[in-house]
């Protein structure tokens, strides 16, 4: 065998073993891997927190038919009972037993907080981004909405709102608050898009042509996920709190269970008065800690932001 055919068989091997080497390497990537906004939000304590308390939540939200030991308008218990082995946070005045209540009250503020918290939202992103982007004088018809929406008093809007609509339930509780909670994530949404409107990215996007929707809903909005998203929990925890708060008021409909609802014939029956104070603790203390829940979430949502606020 000359020299010359032992370096090509030299050369055929090295080739070979080169195409092989990558098929067995380790630096693969993991097939399952969690996404690195979820990891963020977790490593963060106070947020890891808020998404276990909010998870235990959606559970008993989601699984009420199965947890609560009775059904919350079962009235054949007796009435006004002390905590006891049967009715472990007792009975309310009409004999319905407190702890199935407050399991399926959890549905009812979490249905309004997810859905009243979308909708403010969008409704915030919508107006606030257009108004940045655009300028002009539909900025100045727009910004002037939103200046009203800051300048009017929420809750009596609420509560008038309320009082006067001839429709009661979850339905228009959702519209009353989606529609008066919207002016501050408009304005926050437009401040950014005035600062992100003049980089070189958006420039070269109306060069090409593109309208003004894509370059809003394309280019500009990718870059205001967590902002979007901080908005979105922090309208919700206002929902659930409105919620309650008008329902306390006796706004919101009588006959839905929810912890507003719970706080309100607790009031009107006299729990205080009577030593009930399970009636009054224990949905005052769930909507305490729902509401601790996605505040808490939202120290996870800043340091996706923010590099400087992520623990190691």
């Amino acid at each position: 065998m000359s020299m010359q055919e032992g370096q090509q068989i030299s050369l055929a091997d090295a080739a070979v073993g080169e195409v092989k080497q990558p098929v067995f390497s380790e630096e693969q990537p993991s097939r399952f891997r969690v996404p690195g906004w979820l990891r963020i939000i977790w490593q963060n304590k106070k947020s890891r927190v808020g998404l276990i308390l909010l998870l235990a939540f959606a559970l008993i939200a989601i699984f009420a038919p199965l947890i609560a030991p009775h059904d919350p308008h079962d009235t054949q218990f007796l009435a006004s009972e002390q905590p006891s082995k049967a009715h472990w946070l007792g009975t309310t005045q009409a004999g319905e037993d407190i702890l199935s209540q407050l399991i399926w009250g959890a549905r009812t503020s979490l249905i309004i907080g997810v859905l009243a918290g979308t909708f403010s939202t969008l409704i915030g992103l919508v107006i606030g981004m257009t108004a940045g982007y655009a300028g002009g004088l539909l900025d100045d018809i727009l910004s002037f909405f939103i200046n009203l929406a800051l300048v009017v008093p929420t809750l009596p809007l609420m509560i008038t709102l309320s009082a006067y609509s001839q429709v009661k339930g979850i339905t228009l509780i959702i519209f009353v608050i989606s529609i008066t909670g919207w002016g501050w994530g408009a304005r926050i949404k437009r401040s950014q898009i005035i600062t992100l409107r003049e980089r070189d990215y958006i420039t070269a996007s109306i060069f090409s042509g593109d309208p003004m929707w894509r370059i809003i809903f394309r280019e500009i909005m990718p870059n205001m996920t967590s902002l979007i998203v901080a908005s979105f929990i922090g309208a919700s925890a206002a929902a659930v709190g409105a919620e309650a708060g008008l329902a306390f008021l006796g706004l919101g409909d009588p006959q839905t269970v929810s912890w507003g609802t719970m706080l309100m014939w607790a009031n009107n029956s006299g729990a205080m008065l009577t030593g009930q104070w399970a009636y009054l603790v224990a949905p005052g203390l769930t909507l305490a800690l729902l509401i601790t829940s996605l505040t808490l979430i939202n120290f996870g949502i800043d340091a996706i932001s923010n590099p400087h606020l992520r623990e190691e």
